[in-house]
């Protein structure tokens, strides 16, 4: 199996630890090893577009009426703790940020009821989705699709793995990201136009998930530009990473 960082994101779930990319879980008391649970290969990367109608709204897009639905490979896939490397901004214009609510499955889902839904939930974290803005609106102005945008290596930044069962129905889940200790995006899961539990059994019904995949729920208002030496802090209840722009 390989051996590479975007292969094995569900090895690194190690509680209150601080290294050498400035990334501190704040509780340990939730982490888990998901080694011993899930797949340590994320075969795919679900993203949910505008699930957030204030988000949808300040890009200038409309809200949608069902779940929008893409992807990003395994390749894309990178640890919080490796810090966040931009592509060359001189060539592909700015990298912006987009904080997510994340989960990883622990089970195979096709065409899922609610209840299967509700017991496929392995892992939660929170995750960037990161974007070549300029190169989005250029791509969907022509009508072409999104890929060069949203799946570059690093394109999917991910913080540890934290215990399903310390997050309830996930109704109200709330969340943030801070950059260069200013708040920049506050979620919270009871504003999501399709909830998590309805977004698995839409997306299953669209096509299979398997263990190990991941689901980006959609990020909430407030998204923007990275630069360099830019410090990231996200928090996810009790717990918090911290990590930097290169």
């Amino acid at each position: 199996m390989s051996s590479s960082p975007h292969m094995s994101i569900a090895n690194a779930i190690i509680g209150n630890v601080k290294d050498t990319a400035g990334t501190t879980d704040t509780n340990s008391d939730t982490s888990i090893d998901n080694s011993e649970r899930l797949r340590t290969s994320i075969g795919k990367v679900v993203c949910v577009g505008r699930n957030y109608a204030a988000h949808a709204q300040e890009l200038g897009n409309e809200v949608p009426s069902a779940p929008m639905l893409f992807m990003k490979p395994a390749s894309s896939v990178v640890s919080l703790r490796q810090g966040i490397e931009r592509p060359n901004p001189a060539i592909f214009g700015e990298t912006h940020y987009e904080a997510e609510l994340c989960i990883q499955l622990a089970a195979d889902l096709s065409k899922a009821t609610l209840a299967e839904a509700k017991q496929a939930i392995g892992g939660v974290t929170l995750g960037l989705d990161l974007t070549l803005r300029e190169l989005q609106t250029e791509l969907k102005e022509k009508g072409h699709p999104w890929e060069r945008a949203k799946c570059f290596d690093g394109a999917c930044v991910l913080a540890d793995w934290l215990d399903v069962n310390a997050f309830g129905d996930f109704k109200n889940v709330h969340y943030q990201l801070n950059i260069n200790n200013e708040l920049k995006q506050d979620g919270d899961s009871a504003l999501m136009l399709f909830p998590v539990y309805e977004l698995l059994v839409n997306i299953s019904h669209a096509f299979s998930l398997q263990a190990g995949d991941v689901i980006m729920t959609g990020t909430p208002s407030g998204v923007g530009a990275l630069h360099a030496g830019d410090v990231l802090t996200l928090k996810l209840g009790a717990h918090q990473w911290q990590t930097e722009v290169k």
